[in-house]
């Protein structure tokens, strides 16, 4: 291409290169031939690649290719599952010698674009060359989506593919725990975009669950009740009935089975004790609730993990509530630590070690273990952890509490209990004001409830206090000391509180859990 090229022979030669017939023909623009069934012989994980196949190379595959894939998929075992998922990632991903090709196509035409012209007709030749851009920019877009896309779009379309495609994303999720390959991290990152699309929430419907439900419904939330599970027909009947709420969100293409739902308790006072939601007899008249505790929250779809639909869930309930209980003026939760007592483990095992190499080795580290070096007990503290401990045998007090804290029993001395209380309520206000990760708190719970803030809702939320033996199951325990804590949503303060966590990951905490905390945690 040289500048004796006129405009109008220039805009020619464009629309030349970019004739559609000069292009190959994406793979996904092909007539297939029609579907055959797969050979009686071949294994099970093979006869569903086949249909995978027949599926993702067709334009609009037909519904009975996709319910074969499903059924089929359905009835693998867990090598089968991880067999077709590889597969899925790396045979239908994007088609890359299509888009070296047309990007070299690309590069050459807006190279001769690129070269000026002058005289009457430089306009035309420049109209040309965008012309001839543009489409060429559409093929490129088009040849950027991988060939599973059609094949994902055309499962959600399908009756029952919706769920199918969140039991796939379960499968593809477990996989990614063990091999973190980069096709197979791809499908899932295309796959939680196309599902947090699908599943907006103007696509769900919020529904209240009582007694009078279905059965096959009630079974599944007793199924699925993850935080505290329900014990039998008579608890839950008493958590559906009065005083109490329970809302799901439902899609229309999973009918009969919540993809979410929440449990409310309402009561006079914010609730302390998990033990005082679950057990209170007789529940507080409605009339005379001022106080919508969230105790529960359970997602049903493993495949779903990541796409928060708790956040607008929450956000729909509490509108209901304003809306249906004007005396109702607290919206606040009693919500687990679940991540506290790992954390506080390996904080201990961590200080062990570094007093152990310091032992060791002398003063030869001390300026360079001091660095990471902390006083996890304050010294009163450890005094109550020695004084309660009858044989000590000479050792520190993290010693000594990383020695109780391996099993539960400390809980059934009172003694024991006593001295703990102190440190570990300390502790646990610093793991949920001050640990982070990412600029954010480092426990997920935490996480969830102070960025809902962020979400430009009518509410910012706090921590508003921490209970001392909240949840006394063993789960509770194990979990988090049995300390339970109160978020609290407000209605006041929207932009300050709501954009300095997530710009800035600040925690804004009530007067009643800054006294755990040191000056410089508040």
């Amino acid at each position: 291409m040289t500048r004796n090229h006129t405009p109008k022979s220039l805009a020619v030669l464009l629309r030349a290169r970019m004739h559609p017939d000069a292009l190959p023909s994406s793979p996904s623009q092909l007539s297939p031939t029609p579907p055959t069934d797969p050979d009686p012989a071949a294994p099970p994980a093979a006869s569903v690649r086949h249909w995978l196949h027949a599926a993702a190379s067709a334009t609009s595959p037909p519904p009975a290719t996709l319910d074969s894939f499903s059924d089929g998929y359905r009835s693998l075992d867990r090598v089968g599952r991880r067999e077709v998922l590889r597969s899925l990632a790396t045979d239908y991903d994007v088609p890359r010698a299509r888009v070296r090709d047309l990007m070299r196509q690309y590069m050459s035409v807006a190279s001769a674009a690129a070269i000026g012209v002058d005289g009457a007709e430089a306009e035309e030749g420049k109209e040309g060359a965008a012309a001839a851009l543009y489409r060429m920019e559409r093929g490129l877009r088009e040849a950027l989506r991988p060939r599973y896309a059609g094949f994902l779009e055309a499962m959600n379309a399908q009756p029952g593919g919706l769920k199918l495609l969140a039991v796939l994303r379960a499968d593809l999720l477990a996989l990614l725990g063990e091999e973190n390959a980069p096709a197979l991290r791809a499908l899932d990152s295309y796959l939680k975009e196309k599902l947090v699309t699908w599943l907006s929430p103007a696509a769900l419907t919020l529904h209240q669950i009582t007694w009078d439900d279905p059965a096959s419904l009630l079974e599944k939330i007793v199924a699925y009740e993850a935080v505290h599970p329900i014990r039998n027909l008579i608890d839950l009947k008493r958590r559906l009935g009065v005083g109490r709420r329970c809302f799901g969100y439902f899609h229309p293409a999973i009918p009969g089975e919540p993809l979410i739902f929440i449990e409310v308790a309402l009561h006079k006072d914010m609730a302390a004790s998990i033990q005082e939601v679950l057990w209170d007899e007789p529940p507080t008249p409605e009339s005379e609730a001022s106080c919508a505790l969230f105790y529960a929250i359970s997602s049903t779809q493993p495949g779903l993990s990541g796409i928060n639909l708790g956040k607008f869930l929450l956000k729909r309930v509490i509108d209901m509530l304003r809306r249906d209980m004007p005396s109702v003026q607290i919206f606040a939760t009693l919500s687990p630590i679940p991540g506290f007592m790992q954390w506080l483990r390996a904080k201990l095992a961590s200080q062990m070690k570094l007093a152990e190499t310091e032992s060791q080795e002398g003063n030869s580290l001390e300026g360079a273990s001091s660095t990471f070096r902390e006083s996890i007990l304050l010294p009163d503290e450890e005094k109550m952890i020695h004084d309660a401990i009858e044989q000590a045998h000479g050792k520190q007090g993290i010693e000594l509490l990383q020695d109780i804290l391996k099993t539960s029993q400390w809980v059934k001395s009172e003694k024991l209990s006593a001295a703990l209380k102190s440190p570990l309520m300390r502790l646990c206000a610093r793991y949920l004001a001050r640990e982070k990760i990412r600029g954010k708190a480092l426990d997920a719970v935490a996480n969830f409830h102070l960025q809902n803030g962020a979400q430009h809702w009518l509410i910012w939320q706090m921590i508003e206090r921490i209970n001392w033996m909240a949840d006394q199951s063993e789960k509770g325990i194990q979990q988090s000391g049995g300390i339970m804590v109160n978020y609290l949503y407000r209605l006041e303060n929207i932009e300050e509180y709501a954009l300095s966590y997530s710009g800035k990951g600040l925690v804004h905490s009530s007067p009643s859990l800054s006294q755990y905390l040191e000056p410089k945690d508040t």
